[in-house]
């Protein structure tokens, strides 16, 4: 079993304010057999072409974990992954910007310096993680991927519980609040993880399978935004039986 040093959070302030009701991420899908990468939430398949200048790293695998080239293009409405082989592990991290809302009202692009009696100012980042092929050996924790969901098993059969420890900075961390499908159910109950980074979920589809963890970790500039919100997800796909 593997062992993660252990990550004391700290007790920020921040906590106390009410987290957003769901959180939007980036996830990788098949489109017309090549790898997309998808901005959304539900069946909300958002402008990915208008954001790909915040992708700030696409970074790619094979089956020993070996870096492998991969980019991005633009196929029209979608933002696909290009490369000279198909990989098995892509990862991509999205800054999303900073974000305030005052109470009951919709979250507007900017930070406490243009909505200084906000209720609420976050920075927000995005992180996928997508296995498109059969993994030889446990997924590590992935550069660039300060909020990352790590599966205890490769994923195989559905309905059956899989356990998935939550990494922030590399460690595991408490609190994490984790749903088993980001696309299908994207308003069902969090679950937060356990103080060993650990939330254990049934596979839920024969299918695309989108996991989705949000932290909110500390702020770096307390005069823009209150925290950090980190949104991660992991994304794998169970193949149907033979037609």
């Amino acid at each position: 079993m593997r062992r993660y040093p252990a990550l004391i959070p700290a007790v920020l302030a921040a906590a106390l304010l009410a987290p957003a009701a769901s959180a939007h991420g980036i996830w990788f899908a098949e489109r017309a057999r090549h790898v997309a990468l998808v901005y959304g939430i539900g069946a909300d398949d958002l402008d990915m072409v208008r954001r790909l200048p915040q992708v700030e790293r696409i970074v790619a695998f094979d089956a020993a974990y070996r870096p492998v080239a991969a980019s991005l293009k633009v196929a029209g409405p979608v933002v696909l992954v290009d490369g000279p082989s198909k990989p098995v592990v892509i990862a991509a991290v999205l800054q999303n910007g900073v974000w305030s809302r005052h109470a009951g009202q919709e979250f507007e692009a900017g930070g406490r310096d243009a909505m200084p009696d906000a209720q609420l100012a976050e920075k927000t980042v995005k992180y996928a993680v997508s296995i498109q092929g059969p993994l030889t050996a446990p997924l590590p924790a992935l550069p660039g991927q300060r909020l990352q969901i790590v599966p205890a098993a490769i994923p195989a059969t559905l309905g059956a519980p899989l356990t998935y420890t939550v990494l922030y900075d590399g460690r595991p961390v408490a609190g994490a609040r984790v749903i088993a499908d980001m696309v299908n159910d994207p308003d069902a109950k969090e679950t937060p993880t356990a103080a060993d980074g650990t939330v254990t979920l049934p596979v839920r589809n024969q299918g695309l399978n989108v996991i989705r963890a949000v932290y909110d970790g500390p702020s770096d500039d307390r005069s823009r935004y209150d925290r950090i919100e980190h949104t991660a997800t992991l994304s794998f796909t169970l193949p149907h039986a033979p037609e």
